[in-house]
Parts: structure tokens; sequence; C-alpha cells
């Protein structure tokens, strides 16, 4: 719903969110009033005490003050509860209640310094409980103070004082087409600075440069763009995930088709292709985590690494000129090592060098495979989220194979200067020089998987042979073009839902709108949806059938947006408010849709609980097409299925289940021939 406005500003939350935090409030402030009462009654007659007096005018007023309170909020907590996310009719009353509400924060304060005055008193005399009871009502009466004081500055709008942005259709048509141009330059200028500020502000703590600086105003105009068209707070997103998730398990739980079923039964060549492909993949993926360094192993080993990486880091190491960047006390190193379990003299380069858009890799020599291996990390810094972030389209134009095609910026930047370095240091060269009949492969997780696919790229011409294996790589990558041409020879694992492998700008307009949807067309309170839905995450249970405004409606109309719907989308913030009239639910895609590099093998779970506590996990694999990634799937796996020990621990157990049932064919092969 359009967030609340009160004190003429608009806040980022919403007048039906005050449901749960007033309850816990009005929960807390009636203990609070029935334990004065009952001192209250108790010492009734003895305040003889030297400041007795001033107790007793202290615990009648506050008495009065608390019952106040819990008035206002029992009519605050009541009237949030009313109507529904899109239908605030209901709640018109709240912000004179609010209003209310907060003016009492003002006697409270008042009463809450002249009891930290009576209590701090060297003459009172009285009783050693009673004062206790006083300072703990001052110590709560401070700490709700600085909580609503967190609360407000947590919900504050930078934006929400643009009142004078708020146009509505029949107004921004009277403007000049210049005045409306400069008032519509205007908002975006400024919401994209707020965003930049805020981004700024996450990334303090690292040295910033032109680069930086040029990536931060990239990622702003991109957070602008999409924050712009709706007037959701941050409890309808919320409510909207839950909802979805609830909504994609029911359709999980239908039967398919049989047609669906038999086009996912592969030929025996297919078969076997995806065999020997998750056997390669198994075996590459400890690279890719081993480019992580220490915090991967630390993460996997938590209890004997940190024993086995200080027996490391005296030990003899390679030269200083094969390593570039820090590696305090050879954690790193050593933690490629144990991973990996090459030796020393097996590496031809490691980089531990990391900025925005340069990203740590190393290149190894595999003898098992008989290859050169390139491994490039993933995101595991502020640079590297700036990279992830930077999520512009360029062009990419590949001679002699392609005209040109779309890519995402900062991840071919980081391509980029990997690139320049494998060829311009002569790494590659080193690397050949030595192993001259071995072959090249490059992989990567996440962030390094979508680096090295691009990697891949630029050294195709140069390296006819090569092969890649991206493990869980970003999902608006490649355009279909350059995707179609990656299928020869680069792999893309994905394990589950992960969310990475679905992220890309046209999906998060997908999800933004199926999230205004399914929350504009809801028919029961936020708060019913919230309470049941962190009830079905954390228990589990049946998905909730939510009645909503669509049950009914003949298909046609599901085409056309609710009424509601247009208030979410169009009807939007004052901060964010556009002056164009038309329904951004018909607009063209502001993105190019991108896609994962090559061939797609998709890992899901056979048979185990939905919920993480799930204990025997079994994994199929198949290969797969682009439009299985085609939408943001919501699930408590969505963020865990794209972590890397996640993805070897299925890739192990395909691998060691093809293995086993080698085996068994074997032996009956033997048998039958006996």
């Amino acid at each position: 719903m359009p967030g609340l406005v009160v004190f003429g500003r608009r806040w980022a939350i919403g007048s039906d969110d005050f449901v749960l935090p007033g309850a816990f409030e009005l929960f807390v402030r009636l203990l609070w009033w029935i334990g004065i009462l009952a001192l209250y009654a108790v010492h009734k007659g003895r305040f003889n005490c030297p400041g007795g007096g001033l107790l007793h005018s202290y615990l009648l007023v506050l008495l009065i003050l608390l019952a106040a309170i819990i008035c206002a909020l029992s009519a605050l907590v009541y009237v949030s509860m009313q109507g529904t996310i899109s239908n605030p009719g209901p709640r018109k009353s709240l912000p004179k209640l609010l209003y209310t509400r907060l003016l009492l924060y003002v006697p409270e304060f008042i009463w809450a310094v002249v009891g930290a005055v009576w209590v701090s008193d060297s003459s009172v005399q009285c009783e050693k409980t009673v004062i206790n009871v006083i300072m703990g009502t001052v110590i709560a009466s401070w700490v709700i103070i600085i909580f609503t004081i967190i609360g407000v500055v947590i919900v504050f709008d930078p934006l929400g004082g643009k009142k004078t942005f708020y146009l509505t259709n029949s107004v921004s048509r009277n403007l000049e087409s210049s005045q409306s141009g400069q008032l519509l330059y205007n908002v975006k200028n400024t919401a994209t600075r707020v965003w930049e500020k805020r981004i700024r502000l996450l990334c303090c703590c690292i040295v910033q440069d032109d680069d930086h600086r040029v990536a931060f105003t990239s990622i702003a105009e991109l957070f602008r763009t999409y924050f712009s068209d709706t007037d959701l707070v941050p409890s309808d997103i919320a409510a909207g995930l839950t909802l979805l998730h609830q909504e994609q398990d029911k359709m999980e739980s239908c039967p398919k088709e049989p047609e669906e079923v038999l086009c996912h039964s592969p030929s025996s060549l297919v078969a076997d292709d995806l065999d020997v492909e998750l056997e390669n993949a198994a075996h590459y993926m400890l690279f890719a985590a081993a480019a992580y360094g220490w915090p991967y192993y630390i993460y996997t080993n938590p209890f004997t690494a940190l024993c086995k990486l200080n027996g490391d880091c005296c030990r003899h190491r390679t030269a200083d000129s094969d390593i570039t960047g820090s590696d305090r006390h050879n954690f790193h190193f050593g933690s490629i090592l144990r991973i990996t379990g090459l030796q020393y003299r097996d590496f031809i380069h490691i980089s531990f060098h990391n900025k925005i858009y340069e990203i740590p890799f190393f290149v190894a020599l595999d003898h098992k495979k008989e290859a050169i291996v390139v491994a490039v990390r993933g995101t595991l810094s502020f640079e590297d989220i700036l990279t992830d972030l930077s999520a512009d389209c360029e062009d990419l134009t590949l001679e002699d194979v392609l005209e040109n095609g779309f890519v995402h910026k900062g991840i071919t930047q980081a391509a980029n200067y990997i690139y320049q370095k494998l060829i311009n240091d002569g790494i590659l060269n080193q690397a050949f020089t030595i192993a001259p009949e071995y072959k090249l492969v490059i992989v990567g997780h996440s962030l390094g998987g979508g680096t090295a696919s691009i990697l891949a790229i630029m050294l195709r011409n140069s390296f006819p042979t090569l092969r890649c294996y991206a493990f869980s790589p970003p999902g608006g990558l490649l355009s279909k073009s350059l995707a179609d041409y990656t299928k020869r020879f680069i792999v893309s694992v994905i394990v589950g839902k992960d969310l990475v492998a679905r992220l890309s700008m046209p999906n998060m307009e997908d999800l933004k709108r199926r999230i205004v949807r399914i929350v504009a067309n809801c028919n029961r309170p936020k708060y019913q949806i919230l309470l049941h839905g962190c009830w079905y995450e954390v228990f589990g249970g049946d998905p909730d059938n939510f009645p909503t405004e669509l049950d009914g409606r003949n298909q046609d109309a599901l085409t056309q947006p609710l009424l509601a719907e247009e208030s979410l989308m169009v009807h939007r913030s004052p901060s964010y408010n556009t002056l164009e009239g038309e329904s951004h639910f018909n607009s063209p895609p502001q993105y190019p849709r991108l896609y994962l590099p090559g061939k797609v093998i998709h890992i899901v779970e056979e048979s185990s609980s939905r919920r993480w506590c799930s204990s025997d996990i079994k994994y199929t694999a198949r290969w797969s097409t682009e439009a299985v990634f085609s939408s943001i799937l919501i699930s408590p796996k969505m963020i865990t299925d794209h972590m890397p020990d996640v993805v070897l621990k299925a890739l192990n157990s395909l691998s060691q289940e093809h293995r086993s049932c080698i085996s068994c064919q074997t032996r009956e092969c033997n048998t039958n021939v006996v």
C-alpha cells in the first residue's frame, strides 16, 4: 500500500504495520501498569520517608500516563488491523491516533527525567525495593523512547518530503512540457543522489577511487529505476514474498501432466554425456571452491581448519613473484593447497589482488585431468559486490564469430582484467610451455562463474579446445546469440532454486509485478499474512488458501491489472512519481533479456523434506533450458542452494551414485559371464 503520510511527508511504513509492534508494546505496557499499580497499592499510606511525597505523585501520574498510552495503543492496533494491503480506507483515522500516541511521548519523556532525578537524589531514604522499581521504570521508559527513535530513523524516507512532485495525471497534463521535464529531471536526480549516498555509506570501509565513483553512480541509477514505479513499503514486499512462496508450493504439489514428465526422459546418449559432464564438474568444482581461500576452508572445516592452517603458515612457499596481492600468514594459499590436493610446484600464478572489476584468480596444472585450470573467485568482498551490481549492458564484439552481443558490464570488465593478465603477462604461455599437451579449462563459482564464462568467450579463438565450467553463474549474463554460441564449450551447473542463477533485471521486474499483483488482490490483513507466513517457513504445514479478488474471474480478465494493482504501480510514491500517465503493466521492458552461459545442468532434490533440517538428500540432474530460469522462485533454500559447499555436495553425491551404478553393472556382467 502507499507509504503512510504524517507530518506532511511519506514514510517507509504502512498504516497496517502497527499491529505486531503495537501489540508487543501494549503487552509490555499492561505488565508495567499492573506492576506499578501493585506497588502503589502495597505502599499506599506509607510514603512518609524522605522524598516519599514526590514518589507518591510520581507513581500516581505514571499510572494515569500509562493508562492513557495503553488506550492510545489499543486504538492504534485495532485500527491498524482493519482493511487489507490495497484497501487502506478503514484505516483512514490512523494518522490522528498516531499523532496522539506520539504526543504522549512528551509527558513520558518528562516523567522519565523526573524519575531519573528522584532515583539519583541521595536525600531519598525510602525502601530499597521501591527505589529499584522506580529505577526499572525509568530504564524501561528510556529504552522504549530510544527504540522509538531508532524506528523513526529506519522508516524515514529521505525523499518523502517531495510533496510537490506527487502529481496526479490531470495536474501533470496541465504543466508546460518544459516545466514537467525539469520537474521529472529533479525528481530522478534527487532519488539517484539518495541511493548513491546510501551505497557510499555501506562501502565507507573501502578505499574509493574514480572506478568506485562511476560504479556508485551506475548502481544508484539502477536502484532508482527499479524502485521508481511502485509504492510498496518493506512489509508489503515481505508479505508478497511469503504469499508467492505458498502459491508456488501449491503449484509444485499438483501432479504433472504426462507430456511434461515424458519431455524430461533423456536418451541414453544424452544421459551418458550428462554423466561425463557431472563427473568433470564435480572435479573442477574443487578448484572453483578453492579460489575462495581460507574463508571457504574454515567455513567447511570449522573445528580443524585453523589448526591445520597454522601448521602450514611457516612452511616453505613458492617465490613471491608467483603470487600477487596480500596473503598474510599464507592462509589463502595453504587453504587452496588443502582443498585442491595439489603441490606447490603445480601452481603457475596466484593473484589475491582485489579491487572493483579486478577479482582474484589462480592458474594451476591439474595432472589428473591433464588440464591447465584457470579458477576465478566468486563474490567475497564489497568490491566484488560492486562488480556484481554494475549490471548495465555493454556490447561484446567477437571477430569472425558474431557481429555483437550484450553482456553484463561489471563482469565483462572483470573478465577483461584477467584476460590482460593471462595474455599480456605471458601466464598462459608459461603454463603451456611446461605442459604443452594439456587442455585449457576455466572454472568459477557465482561471480567467478560469470567471469569465467566471458573470459572463455574471449579466449575461445586462441584456444579452440578450451572448456569452461560455470557453477551457479548470474542469470543476467549474456544475450541470446552469445548464450547459444557458448553451448559448444561452456557448461553451467545450477542447484535447486538458486536465486543468483535467476537474477536478471527482467526477472526482477517480473518478481516486482508478481508481488504487486498478489498483495493487491489478497483479501486478508497484512498481519495475518505475515504471522501465517512465519509459521509456514519455520514449521511447515499446508500453504494457506488466501482468498483473492482473482477468484472467480474469467481467464481474459486475468490479463488486465485490477484497480488495486494500478494504484500500487501507477499512483506511486511522491518521491518517485514520474510524470507519464501510462500504466507500467503494458510498457515495453527497460532492460534486454540476458541468459545463462552454455548448456545448463540443473540439479534438484529428488527425495527430501522441504525444510532445512532434512538429513537424507538425494539429487537428480538433467539438461535444462533457459526457460526454466526465467522466473525467480521463492524458497528458504534460494540462498543456500547457491553456496559453493552445497553445489560441491550435490555434484559429489551424483558422481558417487554414478560410480556405484557402474560398479554394480560390472559385477552383474561378470556374474552373467560366469
